[in-house]
């Protein structure tokens, strides 16, 4: 039986290991928390990242990585942006030298501008990366709802071996070599998801949203065929679908804490109330830098950066987006 480990029992991450489990693959969860360890082997359920999912048997959780690992040909880190790096350091050792890392987690490293396959490679150098991403909100993965993702990889054969396990007849993945453009798709779409919930905060309609997703799927492009991406993957799952489930979707963490930036709050208390890494605001602060040094246009990144660091009024900062200066409409 093939094992496969996931490092991180967040939402995503427990989602997609019950998925597998219900193939007949062992998972093994690591977790630093012993009560969500407790909650997983006893309890049969992640009460804190995805509650009323039932945990089948072989599932095993366990604050051990060196167990968690032990004899897995996957490891998936489930983890945040930001702790990447810091947990392959951790792993590095522990990983099977035929072992494929698989990363889930959608972001930039905001002192690098690394993506995260190039921090895995750094920290891991002999394993090969695939990228999985995708359209793809943890509550309906774990209710089997039909779900397309992406996996990425400068390995082709690594990638279709992914593809073969995470398939399932609810779960259909694709593969891409185009791996900066799925990772740089990810990452830039929870700005825009931020900035989508922050106008559903104000108050703003159907019609301002579709501007912002319209116009931050250019930002995206823009910045990722800089950064060396196709264009066309842009169009698929990773880029425009990922776009419209994150910038819409009342599962969606980004839009959730948009929505309370726009009623007041500020990011650090949205986050708080959200009780779960909001990508967003990190990708926001990485991109506003990077597309600086890139000399890369991206007003809504602007805008939405004003807002989270710098005081600026969300209504004064759409205004501002709308009276600057007239152009043509141009798709990058």
């Amino acid at each position: 039986m093939k094992k496969i480990a996931f490092i991180g029992s967040g939402s995503f991450g427990t989602a997609l290991g019950v998925t597998l489990s219900k193939k007949g693959y062992q998972i093994n969860m690591w977790d630093r928390s012993k009560e969500t360890i407790e909650d997983i082997n006893v309890k049969k359920e992640n009460i804190k990242y995805l509650p009323n999912i039932v945990i089948p048997s072989n599932v095993f959780a366990t604050c051990d990585l060196k167990e968690s690992m032990d004899g897995c040909s996957i490891i998936v880190l489930a983890v945040p942006s930001h702790a990447v790096r810091e947990v392959c350091k951790k792993i590095k050792e522990y990983v099977h030298m035929d072992a494929i890392i698989v990363n889930i987690a959608k972001g930039i490293e905001v002192e690098t501008y690394k993506r995260l396959s190039e921090i895995i490679e750094e920290e891991i150098p002999n394993n090969p990366v695939v990228v999985l991403s995708g359209p793809s909100h943890a509550e309906e993965v774990a209710q089997d709802l039909p779900t397309t993702l992406v996996a990425a990889s400068k390995d082709r054969q690594s990638a279709i071996e992914v593809q073969e396990v995470f398939t399932t007849s609810k779960l259909r993945v694709y593969t891409n070599d185009d791996i900066i453009g799925v990772e740089i798709g990810a990452a830039v779409k929870n700005i825009i998801a931020l900035a989508a919930g922050v106008s559903d905060g104000i108050g703003f309609g159907d019609n301002t949203k579709a501007a912002l997703m319209t116009r931050g799927m250019n930002e995206i492009k823009r910045i990722g065929v800089e950064l060396g991406a196709r264009k066309e993957t842009f169009s698929g799952l990773t880029g425009v679908g990922d776009l419209i489930v994150t910038c819409t979707s009342g599962h969606s963490r980004n839009r959730r804490a948009g929505i309370l930036i726009g009623k007041g709050y500020s990011y650090e208390d949205a986050a708080k109330e959200i009780g779960m890494v909001v990508e967003g605001v990190k990708a926001c602060k990485a991109f506003y830098f990077l597309k600086k040094d890139l000399h890369v246009s991206m007003p809504i990144t602007d805008a939405l950066y004003d807002v989270l660091f710098n005081g600026k009024d969300p209504k004064y900062a759409v205004y501002e987006l709308m009276t600057r200066e007239k152009k043509d409409e141009i798709y990058y």
